[in-house]
């Protein structure tokens, strides 16, 4: 199918095939024409040779080289190559003209070190943690909206798995290519279809022994039940999933069942097993004049000694700029000395807080009170407060974290890590006014 696909006339499109840039071509409304870009995010070009003939001639070609019909009849088409994704609705459907998408999947590590760390697409820390991670098997699951390179970014985690560990992907389409990007290393590249369900493939994968699974992205039952029975076999997986925060991919998990499992029993288990969320945001940035993609959400999940589901959120970026960190759990830390990997547990706060609490002060705003009569900044300066009792208020950072799971250890911090510097020292609030603050 690929060297058919060569053949194919794209015309005035091609050009926007060989941008690096362009993720992705949206064709509507009887000629107009959106690009998404890795720099400008999506826009409207001008171009008159792109039209409903160009579209439907390239629908009909795809649809001769896979055998198929595009018609009244059957009025969608999805076709695959080798790094495209293309979908047509035909107008009998599409009532203002032929609907496309184009999407490019190319066989590349599109993240660098350098560059995403220039960019402030992620922080240097949380970037050298979650390697750390990975290096320690931790199975971790990447949300995000459409189009907000979670998937780029699993390959770039997947690109710092060890070379000797075998990797077998499992895609409804085709769009890691760690096989052809990693030529040398021992990877399996399994597709499902309407013969091979993700169930089928996973019990050939598990065959297989691989030691790291690849979902590309869970969105329906099956890839929920393929994660769940990949990760409590002791396979590690690496995977994506469509949800607003990474606290929630537990709970969208379990909303894409079909079945009534019980939810404290799911619930339980994707906490014992996925150790780590994290969430990417993308959007047009008014500081940078561009699209701007980052690591916006760190999260940890675990269950404690007593069975309780719980997690921690480690980093977490908000809107306006601020940033706020909190250590890993015992249970991380311990998890990766199981496997060999030694992190401190102070790896992302160095300061020591310690959160008490008071029937006497009113706490509505989730904000949460540290006893710290002396503290260091991120330069390891001793500094005092008025009072032995302050409370550094979360409300400018974060509002409204939900607290379902009761966490007692978690401490959020406005200081930033000391490798970036700075004089930041905790907010002191006067306790007596933390109503009204």
């Amino acid at each position: 199918m690929d060297e058919a696909f060569t053949q194919i006339d794209f015309g005035p499109i091609k050009p926007f095939l060989e941008n690096d840039d362009v993720t992705d071509i949206s064709y509507s409304n009887n000629g107009q024409v959106w690009l998404k870009t890795l720099s400008q995010g999506v826009y409207r070009v001008e171009n008159t040779g792109i039209n409903n003939q160009l579209m439907e001639k390239i629908a009909f070609q795809c649809a001769n080289s896979m055998g198929k019909s595009f018609n009244m009849a059957n009025p969608f088409l999805d076709a695959e190559s080798a790094e495209l994704r293309m979908n047509f609705v035909h107008d009998s459907i599409a009532k203002n003209g032929i609907a496309v998408l184009i999407r490019k999947t190319p066989a590349k590590i599109r993240l660098q070190k350098d560059k995403i760390i220039a960019e402030d697409y992620i922080r240097l820390n949380i970037h050298d943690f979650l390697l750390k991670c990975v290096e320690g098997h931790c199975n971790i699951i990447v949300s995000g909206e459409t189009g907000s390179g979670k998937t780029e970014f699993i390959k770039y985690l997947a690109a710092h798995t060890k070379e000797n560990e075998k990797i077998i992907t499992i895609e409804d389409t085709l769009e890691l290519h760690l096989d052809k990007i990693f030529p040398h290393r021992d990877i399996v590249a399994m597709k499902t279809n309407n013969i091979a369900s993700y169930s089928d493939v996973l019990v050939t994968c598990m065959r297989q022994n691989p030691r790291w699974i690849l979902l590309s992205e869970v969105r329906s039952a099956e890839a929920v039940m393929a994660v769940r029975n990949s990760i409590s076999s002791g396979h590690n997986i690496l995977s994506t999933i469509h949800a607003d925060k990474a606290e929630s991919i537990p709970s969208r998990m379990y909303s894409l069942l079909e079945t009534n499992q019980d939810v404290d029993q799911f619930l339980t288990t994707i906490h014992r097993y996925v150790q780590l969320g994290v969430h990417i945001k993308g959007y047009y940035s008014q500081k940078y004049k561009r699209f701007h993609r980052e690591v916006s959400e760190v999260v940890e999940f675990y269950v404690t000694e007593d069975n309780k589901a719980e997690y921690k959120i480690l980093y977490k970026k908000t809107p306006d700029g601020h940033e706020t960190y909190a250590n890993p759990s015992k249970y991380l830390i311990g998890y990766l000395e199981s496997q060999g990997v030694i992190m401190p547990q102070d790896i992302l706060v160095k300061e020591e807080f310690r959160e008490v609490k008071s029937d006497n002060i009113s706490n509505d705003n989730n904000d949460f009170i540290v006893d710290n009569s002396t503290y260091r900044n991120v330069n390891n300066e001793v500094g005092t407060t008025n009072s032995g009792n302050v409370v550094q208020s979360n409300k400018q950072v974060l509002n409204n974290i939900p607290n379902y799971n009761n966490q007692s250890n978690i401490v959020y911090s406005q200081n930033i890590p000391n490798i970036y510097g700075g004089q930041n020292i905790p907010r002191p609030v006067n306790i007596n006014n933390i109503n009204n603050s």
